[in-house]
């Protein structure tokens, strides 16, 4: 049989059924694509829901390691800020007007100064007693110099005491009176009795002296002047 021959026979021929295969074709095409958008749908909803529930199980498993956070502490109390005064300085002008200061501005604004302190109050002192020392000591006038001057001119050697050559020095006390007067003359330690009186007639005899001072009052002093009696060789 000839090719042409079966071309043209009628089982051979699917012509007709051309339009059916491409209907078949395009159904199955169609369920092809729409099982896999179902598939990959499937999957990335599965996959999601796997990795939520895997952050879900973590998030869980440290939430239940850690311990509770303790609420934070409250903040500290805002102190009071006080006001703070701005003190502007207004220039014055301190030159006084000669016109404007009559004698009522005078009375007012011219204080008068404290009065001064009273003196101390001085002590009085007993006059009568007697010092022994004393803030200005008496002294015979001109000086220790002069006095012993006037003593070896005044003294009178006792002639018994010369010839029995006694010698010594006499160990007297008097009291300067107020007056500068010598009176109340002892002998504190003596060498001979001959030599005792003449020291105490010689001290009596002195020039008034020049009388001591307490807080700038005379007062009566008491006094110890030795006499050297000294025979010469």
């Amino acid at each position: 049989m000839d090719k042409d021959e079966v071309k043209k026979s009628p089982k051979a021929n699917l012509e007709p059924h051309k339009a059916t295969y491409w209907l078949m074709g395009l159904v199955l095409a169609v369920a092809l694509i729409l099982l896999a958008l179902e598939w990959t749908t499937e999957t990335t909803k599965m996959d999601e829901s796997i990795v939520v529930a895997h952050v879900v199980t973590e998030e869980e498993i440290e939430v239940t390691r850690r311990d509770p956070t303790p609420p934070p502490p409250p903040p500290p109390p805002v102190p009071d800020t006080p006001e703070i005064l701005e003190i502007v300085e207004d220039e014055v002008d301190t030159r006084l007007d000669i016109q404007e200061f009559n004698d009522e501005t005078a009375q007012q604004t011219v204080v008068a100064p404290p009065p001064p302190p009273a003196p101390p109050r001085e002590v009085a002192v007993a006059v009568d007693e007697i010092f022994v020392v004393v803030e200005v000591q008496p002294e015979f006038p001109g000086g220790n110099a002069a006095m012993m001057s006037w003593l070896s001119s005044n003294m009178r050697y006792p002639v018994i005491a010369q010839e029995n050559g006694i010698q010594g020095r006499v160990i007297t006390n008097f009291v300067v009176e107020r007056d500068g007067s010598i009176t109340d003359v002892q002998v504190v330690r003596g060498v001979d009795p001959s030599l005792d009186r003449e020291a105490i007639r010689v001290v009596s005899a002195m020039p008034r002296w020049t009388p001591g001072q307490q807080r700038g009052q005379a007062v009566r002093v008491r006094f110890t002047l030795p006499v050297v009696f000294r025979l010469q060789q």
